[in-house]
């Protein structure tokens, strides 16, 4: 929580916030012994074709617009498909509503598990942070292993309760920590866990690694690894705890005030640029200000209470943050990270934790420079200043991801531990998690550590040839897979369509593909459902991005997911703009490759999706563009119909919020339009989007009640472990908009069928809409 930045940054340099993104949260059950990658696009689909007149509304009524920086709540796709609620008591309290994340590994029982399963990574964020802020992380390290985590009481999606400021104690919280784990870990196979925290959150991990403290005994030697990112090595001193104890006496209103004040700026605010650094790219810092918003006062006041010490009269600090007792007790290996312009957490904090670790005499073992250095000094950080770049691979030799990495030997202490330490240079901030020049080199760091120190399992590339070698994993109905074409033509100078890459193949595998289309192919974005059947990291080797955005087979994308690969892509063009110089347009400009399964339905979805809002192609343009690149194009009728739909309720939406008649509800920024969602409706016009949406199922279907509004609105709710239930929209909502529209005469009450039912007036507005889209098309055309 960027908010408090005047007390944060004087006094015991805190932590931030959350991190947003947008995914699916659709499950699908693998009914098969043999383990492929996500079903698409086959021919042989059972899902009945649609015209525009039967086209879900519910996928429509949103719109695909990209969030704006306003959007306070914007969950990642990711965490809203293997999150739920749930409670848990500890010796200190019972937090009632806690949102926890856990995603099993997909092939957990097609690897070995003896002498016991796969470790299970563990993500604790910081202060005023949320889980989110792990979302860049979790996307490539949810494929080595089970991810889960929490957030923790007030922060990100979890509820304020408890709210006794006992509850948010240093050793609380830990507690908590450690009662989610035991409750998801598989204590009957003895599976261990390797803490990854973030902040105030490696203090919480040291307290639940160390020896010297009871916190989690049950857990402690299950856990086999710490990542402390931008850790804190000792509390606050004697005098600094004093002060800010007075300032958080401060009440919360005024309180809320010096956040604001410390807001003022926006992007260019204190409360940003103490995170992210000043040369952060605008992204990042649009990132921050949302992370911002969604800190909660009251919470980040206990949790900052809960993090002080108490000083006895011999100068000893008891409870609260940890310092040289706990970290020295950390038996475990141990990685840390931290960023050289971080002005949050110090990147000296690292060097401390290693004295700490070797106790008085760390300068006679530290020999910088040499190769047989027992720890390296973490000091030694670099001086040199340079420009932000937003290709993180551009830098591996500066982030110490160059070859000398490889020959750099194993880092042990003459105690046996395993200290591993690295300091990413400036411009590297406290935001390492989210940042997008520094997350890849932050999630390579991470998972070269944990199989190199922790569990050669979690390496993903160990896993494929496993199970490859097994036969337990590939492609799709592989015979079919062989006839598709590899990839398409250029699509307008932008994309290149193509089917998923297959590790095993003699032709068209990461290694090969690389090598072929190094220089003319930027990114690789995989838009399918499950883990790929290929090593992602063979892709990055070759100098190739890789990204995930999964979206479900066999169904359209919905808006947010379109949304989301709308803004990738942005963030993709301006990354090779930057890169190479090149405008967009250029026909010798690297492009960005997108596949699913066979790089059809749901890949020429979103490439079309992309030409139409960004490139002012009309429907059928971009529709036929890729039909062109890609034969035979898009091959369900439905996704073609979605698309169509989506044209003509943004028309009409930007119509009746042009036309200013229809009255807008002064809850439309509150209310939640079903009891499935976790948040209210993130864009800023969804009264008009749900308005237009309605008055075109009405103009369909002749004459339609609430009841009827209801279930097309509805959507499964995520239950977590458990299946998925249709839950309908909220009924208030659908009779609100139903009143708006009869109020300016779109739709009157049907008195002898009841409901109601489009007026004259209303049929002509909808049938002038349609046609001036369809002219616009037409136009376009010639």
């Amino acid at each position: 929580m960027a908010g408090c930045g005047l007390l944060s940054s004087r006094l015991f340099r805190r932590s931030d916030t959350d991190r947003p993104f947008v995914r699916e949260r659709h499950h699908r059950k693998n009914t098969t012994l043999t383990v492929t990658s996500s079903e698409d696009d086959s021919d042989e689909c059972s899902t009945p074709t649609r015209t525009a007149a039967v086209v879900n509304e519910k996928q429509s009524a949103a719109g695909y617009r990209r969030f704006s920086p306003n959007d306070e709540h914007i969950d990642p796709g990711l965490l809203k498909k293997h999150c739920s609620h749930l409670s848990y008591t500890t010796s200190v309290a019972t937090y009632p509503a806690i949102r926890t994340f856990f995603s099993p590994h997909p092939h957990m029982d097609k690897l070995p598990s003896k002498p016991a399963p796969i470790p299970m990574l563990v993500f604790i964020h910081g202060l005023g942070g949320s889980l989110t802020q792990f979302h860049p992380l979790l996307t490539s390290l949810s494929n080595v292993g089970p991810c889960f985590g929490i957030d923790l009481p007030g922060c990100g999606l979890s509820s304020f309760a408890p709210k006794n400021w006992e509850a948010y104690s240093i050793e609380a919280l830990a507690e908590l920590i450690a009662v989610a784990i035991e409750e998801h870990r598989d204590k009957a196979a003895n599976q261990g866990v390797v803490l990854v925290a973030h902040s105030l959150g490696c203090s919480l991990s040291a307290l639940l690694a160390s020896s010297s403290t009871t916190v989690g005994k049950e857990l402690k030697p299950y856990i086999q690894g710490v990542v402390a990112i931008c850790p804190k090595a000792s509390p606050p001193s004697a005098q600094e705890t004093a002060l800010a104890r007075k300032l958080l006496h401060i009440p919360t209103p005024i309180f809320d005030m010096w956040r604001l004040w410390d807001r003022r700026g926006g992007a260019q605010s204190k409360s940003v640029l103490r995170f992210v650094g000043e040369k952060a790219d605008p992204d990042t810092k649009q990132l921050q200000i949302r992370f911002n918003a969604q800190s909660r006062s009251d919470v980040w006041r206990r949790m900052a209470w809960g993090s002080l010490p108490i000083y006895n009269s011999h100068g000893e600090a008891i409870g609260g943050m940890p310092g040289q007792a706990v970290w020295a007790n950390v038996r475990c290996p141990l990685l840390l990270v931290a960023g050289d312009a971080d002005a949050v957490t110090k990147a000296t904090e690292v060097a401390k934790i290693v004295q700490f670790m070797e106790g008085s005499d760390i300068d006679s073992t530290m020999r910088t420079g040499s190769q047989d250095a027992i720890i390296p000094d973490a000091t030694q950080v670099h001086d040199t200043q340079r420009s932000a770049s937003t290709d993180a691979r551009a830098d591996e030799e500066l982030y110490g991801l160059d070859v000398s990495e490889k020959q750099q030997p194993d880092i042990q202490s003459i105690k046996g531990k395993v200290v591993r330490t690295r300091i990413l240079p400036a411009p590297a901030s406290h935001a390492l998690l989210y940042d997008r020049a520094t997350y890849r080199t932050l999630a390579g760091l991470i998972q070269d550590f944990v199989q190199k120190y922790i569990d050669h399992r979690l390496s993903l590339g160990w896993q494929l040839q496993h199970l490859n070698t097994a036969g337990k994993w590939d492609v799709k109905n592989l015979a079919k897979w062989q006839k598709v074409p590899p990839t398409s033509t250029p699509i307008a100078n932008t994309f290149m369509a193509m089917k998923m890459l297959r590790g095993v193949d003699e032709v068209h595998n990461p290694v090969r593909f690389s090598e072929q289309w190094n220089g003319k192919i930027h990114a690789v974005i995989d838009i399918s459902h499950e883990n790929p059947v290929y090593d992602p990291h063979e892709l990055e080797k070759g100098g190739i991005h890789y990204h995930k955005h999964p979206t479900v087979s066999k169904i359209p994308p919905v808006p947010d997911e379109t949304r989301d690969f709308i803004g990738l892509v942005d963030q993709l063009e301006k990354e090779i703009t930057e890169k190479t110089g090149k405008e967009v347009g250029d026909p010798t400009r690297p492009l960005v490759g997108v596949h699913c399964h066979y790089g059809f339905n749901r890949t020429g979805f979103l490439i079309v999706s992309y030409l139409i809002e960004r490139k002012g192609y009309g429907v059928q343009d971009a529709i036929n563009e890729f039909q062109q690149c890609r034969p035979p194009g898009i091959r369900h009728d439905h996704f073609i119909d979605t698309l169509f739909a989506q044209k003509f309720i943004g028309a009409y939406s930007a119509f009746l919020k042009r036309q200013g008649k229809l009255a807008i509800p002064g809850w439309v920024d509150t209310v939640k339009t079903s009891a499935s969602n976790e948040l209210p409706p993130q864009d800023a016009d969804w009264f008009y989007v749900r308005a237009a949406a309605v008055a075109r199922h009405i103009y369909l279907r002749k004459t339609v009640g609430v009841g009827r509004l209801r279930k097309v609105h509805g959507s499964p709710k995520n239950r977590g472990s458990r299946p998925s239930h249709h839950v309908d929209a909220s009924g208030q909502v659908d009779r609100r908009v139903l009143q708006a529209l009869e109020k300016i005469g779109v739709v009157e009450i049907d008195e002898e069928k009841g409901g109601r039912r489009i007026t004259q007036s209303g049929q002509r507005d909808l049938d002038r809409i349609a046609k001036t889209t369809v002219d616009e098309e037409e136009e376009d055309d010639e």
